[in-house]
């Protein structure tokens, strides 16, 4: 089966089209997806890439863009949407332990939905403690985990092995050695595995 990793982090808009169909989208091209949430935000903020703050026009550009998108898919969507978030390191804390636990996965598609759909800011409450309960956790237990020394050690180790990949935006997708970056160039890294077997 074809093998590819999926990196993403909660905090990036455009990887909602991404979260929203990659289990199905996995099934029909006969993928083998790792989810790899890692900090984003760490690593646009050392390569003085923010893309748009301060960019009125652009933003309007990324949010019609979206709804676009979704359109084309069939993903229902709501914006704007609460942006940027200020607790995007805590989403992907909580989403990089839920990875090593078997839930992350749910955790990340509840927590989008409730982003674009119900227009819940990801990464704060009641989204956090809703998306944690809907995936059978217990929230005080979990944002206690991931909000200390284990949630910081798992996200940032993630977020250094994304760095040494030359991952520099989310979402992006990883073959090999090949990196595809954006929602849109899924088609071709699932192409890119398929070929490389």
């Amino acid at each position: 089966m074809a093998k590819l990793d999926f990196w993403y982090s909660i905090g990036s808009t455009y990887s909602y089209l991404t979260v929203a169909r990659m289990r199905d989208y996995a099934r029909d091209h006969g993928l083998q997806v790792t989810w790899r949430p890692f900090d984003v935000r760490r690593i646009m903020m050392a390569q003085n890439n923010v893309p748009f703050r301060d960019k009125p026009i652009k933003t309007a550009y990324m949010w019609r863009d979206m709804e676009r998108r979704a359109e084309l898919f069939g993903l229902p969507i709501n914006v704007p949407a609460p942006y940027p978030l200020p607790d995007l390191p805590l989403a992907n804390k909580v989403a990089v332990l839920g990875m090593t636990e078997g839930w992350g996965e749910d955790y990340t598609i509840e927590t989008y939905r409730r982003w674009f759909v119900d227009g819940k800011e990801a990464g704060s409450d009641p989204n956090l403690s809703d998306s944690l309960r809907a995936v059978g956790q217990d929230p005080v237990a979990v944002l206690a985990r991931a909000a200390g020394e284990e949630g910081m050690a798992l996200l940032s180790a993630e977020t250094d092995t994304a760095e040494g990949l030359g991952i520099f935006g989310s979402p992006s997708f990883v073959v090999g050695e090949e990196l595809f970056w954006g929602d849109d160039r899924l088609d071709e890294a699932a192409a890119w595995a398929a070929k490389a077997g």
